[in-house]
């Protein structure tokens, strides 16, 4: 071995064992590799536990607005507007506006559905809320099999639904472009009160609608 080769080998050994000396160097290293790692899973922990959260309030509401509707004959624009306030209230610990922490807002609206005897369309009656439907026009969405029929398969007359519809837009800031998620929900519940009117009447009503 010449002495140039030598003199490489035994600076490159002092230098190595220098290196294995000095440990906290390594732990540095390993930290700077394991770092990213270690908040990726954070923040993907957390993101994914609050959307389900999130998922499960709107269910949740829906179910709750259509629910509070569907219990008296007559209904106010300001009592749907409180239901649409205590809506916005069971969303807690996160915000119905617009944030970015979890993204948002919660939007809700409240719908009455008329069902045609004749042929089984379901049409609406009224509508209140953020994305209000046309009164009259055809909810599509509407599952046959929560119409009632008798034994001869007929439909049944004067059956009416309140449908609840909720959506949230899951799209916190500390995932931009990871986690943006649209949850909705629509619910369909029967009027409760149905001794005199088998709909529920909106603002002092004189009858069931059947646009």
């Amino acid at each position: 071995m010449t002495n140039a080769a030598a003199e490489f080998v035994r600076i490159f050994r002092r230098h190595l064992a220098r290196f294995a000396r000095h440990a906290e160097g390594l732990a540095a290293l390993e930290f700077a590799i394991i770092l990213p790692v270690m908040l990726v899973t954070l923040f993907g922990a957390v993101g994914v536990t609050s959307a389900i959260a999130i998922d499960r309030k709107v269910t949740l509401i829906a179910r709750t607005l259509s629910d509070l509707t569907s219990q008296s004959p007559n209904i106010s624009d300001s009592d749907i507007n409180n239901f649409f306030s205590i809506g916005n209230a069971m969303l807690t610990p996160y915000s119905a506006a617009q944030n970015p922490v979890s993204g948002g807002p919660l939007k809700a609206t409240i719908t009455e559905i008329y069902i045609d005897p004749t042929n089984g369309t379901a049409r609406v009656q009224w509508s209140k809320g953020d994305s209000p439907r046309a009164k009259g026009s055809v909810v599509s969405t509407m599952p046959s099999d929560l119409i009632g029929k008798d034994a001869n398969n007929k439909i049944l007359p004067d059956q009416y639904f309140i449908l609840g519809e909720v959506s949230y837009l899951y799209a916190p800031s500390i995932l931009p472009g990871v986690a943006s998620v649209p949850l909705q929900e629509a619910t369909y519940t029967r009027p409760r009160v149905t001794a005199n009117w088998p709909c529920v009447k909106l603002n002092g009503e004189a009858t069931c609608p059947t646009s």
